[in-house]
């Protein structure tokens, strides 16, 4: 692809995401909050209770974890170097028309899906680059390269030990090489952890806590949600299974086999914990993408008119949203959009503490709302940016579920919690589910009766220190 395509496809994918510029989506608040936790001289697993791999929250320091512009220009940049990223391979691979369809549907499917996942800079979405570049590698025949980017992979996402799956079966016989590679970034966070007493912190939140929510899924007949879910996936990317079905139906290629099992190897990673949420399946959009864009270069112009017609069902179902929030910044008005209900009840909250706060204050946020952080920028008062730890009910169901999946870790982490004095609390659960209220446990009551209620807001109860002094 020329220059000039490159810049059009950057320009087209920042257009997208400035739509959004006033918007946050949860997934990307997650990461962002710790952020600006380590921006606070906070180190996550010792000091905060962070659930995820330790590169997601690097990542967001590169703009200072701020939201706006800053964010929406990294997500730009962020699909442009990931359909880089794949148009190299299939260029190399194939030819330049293999390497233009790669660019193009990789921009097109991290734009035309479901926004909360191709907004949010989350470790689903961060995963394409390392993901695509190690199982590159290995076909390559460069295992050591191949097994860093497999090993900087699982430190973005826990599910990235799929992409180490995923490279021995290019790697033949060179996978002594490729776990030497995996192991070189994964023994300097064992370092990391060591130097700064952070080990049973990673263990507990990501590994221990993860296991945990992998195994207690709320999906009643996880197998049928999964065929339910993938065959909706499949309508909404039909190009990819149009050009795969092409690809495997044109040419012997000795590449096919083992692109088949890659495929199988992304869908297992998909099913992994049964939730099957539509940033689980970015796991499958690299390898779907190069057999979906040598299929289509095979095809020719039919392909070509085919995958234009293919291409208007994800246009047509997500593309007027883009042009009804343009229209609404352009008006300066409010989004009116179901979707973001939650956010805007954050930023309500976030401005009221804001006018209250002094930029030494400290929060504690209960439910999982960490856009408030993002927008307070304060630093968390507790060890817990949310109350997963604290309810022991995981967030995929605690806005109308009250059963703890973990309930004796959680008792432990509210008798610990009682030793903390936040400045300022938002409880943004208990107006959703009044069972896990904060102010419903018999072993927190003591404590917040030293807080008294600022203020309330739609979904969100605002308490204050009452012994703090004002701004």
């Amino acid at each position: 692809m020329r220059p000039l395509a490159w810049g059009l496809l950057f320009a087209g994918a920042l257009a997208a995401r400035l739509c959004h510029l006033n918007l946050l989506w949860v997934e990307e608040c997650y990461p962002a909050a710790a952020a600006i936790q380590i921006l606070h001289g906070r180190l996550p697993y010792r000091d905060f209770w962070f659930d995820k791999p330790p590169l997601a929250p690097l990542v967001y320091l590169l703009w200072g974890a701020h939201a706006g512009w800053p964010l929406r220009l990294a997500g730009a940049l962020y699909v442009t170097a990931a359909a880089w990223v794949l148009a190299r391979w299939a260029r190399r691979m194939w030819g330049e028309q293999e390497g233009a369809w790669a660019a193009g549907l990789c921009a097109f499917f991290l734009t035309f899906d479901v926004p909360s996942a191709v907004m949010a800079l989350a470790p689903d979405l961060l995963m394409i680059i390392p993901h695509t570049a190690a199982v590159y590698w290995s076909w390559r025949g460069r295992p050591v390269p191949a097994g860093i980017a497999a090993g900087l992979a699982t430190l973005v996402n826990s599910k990235g030990i799929f992409v180490l799956a995923a490279c021995l079966i290019f790697a033949g016989r060179a996978w002594g090489r490729l776990g030497l590679g995996f192991a070189l970034p994964n023994l300097a966070l064992v370092a990391y952890l060591a130097g700064t007493g952070s080990g049973p912190g990673y263990l507990d939140q990501v590994w221990r806590w993860g296991w945990l929510y992998s195994q207690d899924t709320f999906v009643e007949r996880p197998l049928a949600e999964g065929l339910k879910r993938t065959a909706s996936w499949a309508w909404f990317h039909a190009v990819l299974l149009l050009g795969a079905m092409a690809y495997f139906g044109r040419r012997r290629e000795a590449a096919k086999v083992r692109f088949g099992l890659w495929a199988l190897v992304s869908l297992a990673a998909v099913a992994a914990g049964w939730r099957f949420f539509p940033r689980y399946y970015f796991h499958l959009l690299p390898v779907m993408i190069l057999m979906g864009a040598r299929g289509l270069a095979l095809a020719g112009r039919r392909g070509a008119a085919a995958a234009l017609v293919l291409l208007l069902i994800p246009s047509l179902r997500y593309g007027p949203r883009y042009a009804v929030l343009a229209a609404d910044l352009i008006m300066g008005r409010e989004h009116a959009w179901t979707d973001v209900a939650m956010y805007q009840s954050s930023r309500s909250a976030a401005r009221l503490i804001l006018e209250h706060a002094r930029p030494s204050d400290t929060l504690l946020v209960w439910g999982y709302r960490p856009d408030i952080f993002v927008q307070t920028r304060l630093a968390a008062g507790t060890p817990f940016l949310d109350s997963q730890p604290l309810t022991g009910v995981i967030a995929d169901r605690h806005l109308i579920e009250s059963r703890p999946s973990a309930p004796e870790l959680a008792q432990r982490n509210r008798l610990r919690l009682a030793e903390w004095r936040p400045i300022f609390i938002v409880d943004g659960l208990g107006p959703y589910n009044p069972a896990l209220a904060i102010d419903t446990y018999p072993e927190l009551k003591p404590w917040l009766a030293g807080y008294t209620e600022l203020a309330r807001v739609p979904g969100a109860v605002i308490y204050r220190l009452k012994t703090s002094a004002g701004p």
